[in-house]
């Protein structure tokens, strides 16, 4: 599976900097799923589960804080209240 940059960072730092497979949360609009290739746009995150699939296919599941999901077609970036991975 493609796999594309993924960078999740909160005030206290990163809290996730690698290549993933796919990044699984809840925005504002609803439950989302990024993989490699997705088109470019920004949303809110809400409060809640949160899921990354990593390059070698391991799922780290954790709760999200609120923040704003920006992806485009280089990076995509989770900037966050807090994450506690589980």
């Amino acid at each position: 599976m493609r796999t594309y940059p993924l960078l999740i960072s909160s005030p206290d730092g990163d809290l996730f900097r690698g290549n993933a497979q796919m990044l699984i949360l809840r925005g504002t609009e609803g439950d989302l799923a990024v993989m490699a290739g997705h088109a470019p746009f920004v949303t809110g995150v809400v409060r809640g589960k949160c899921a990354v699939v990593t390059e070698n296919g391991e799922r780290k599941n954790g709760i999200i804080e609120e923040g704003i999901l920006t992806v485009d077609k280089d990076q995509t970036t989770v900037l966050t209240s807090g994450l506690v991975w589980e």
